[in-house]
């Protein structure tokens, strides 16, 4: 659920292989959902992610997005291994995404001092 939360808010998420490809299906079907457009999609995609806002989003941006495209809203663009633990990473991706949504309330803004300020 957080996961697919992260990819719906910010259409772009990076992550290991085995956890992307486990996503992919996953958000494939509430994008459907939010294609069908009913009550009941509603309410079920409600009870799935637990965000108003991406329930929002979905039903709204996303099925305007992808109203003539019958699947496949996702793609896996695999970028080698982690330092670490050697593990492969993946990034998972929206098609057709907007550019401004990477990064967008990601957290608390801090600003840098100037040195005016100091």
């Amino acid at each position: 659920m957080n996961l697919s939360n992260s990819l719906l808010k910010h259409e772009q998420i990076t992550t290991t292989l085995p956890k992307a490809k486990e996503l992919r299906p996953f958000v494939e079907k509430i994008i459907t959902l939010g294609k069908r457009g009913d009550l009941q999609s509603r309410k079920k995609a409600i009870s799935i992610l637990k965000n108003s806002k991406n329930i929002k989003k979905i039903f709204d941006v996303f099925a305007n997005r992808y109203k003539n495209r019958l699947g496949g809203y996702t793609r896996i663009v695999k970028i080698g291994n982690r330092f670490g633990d050697n593990a492969p990473k993946a990034i998972i991706e929206f098609v057709d995404r907007d550019e401004k949504a990477k990064g967008k309330d990601s957290g608390p803004v801090i600003k840098k001092k100037t040195s005016e300020e100091e």
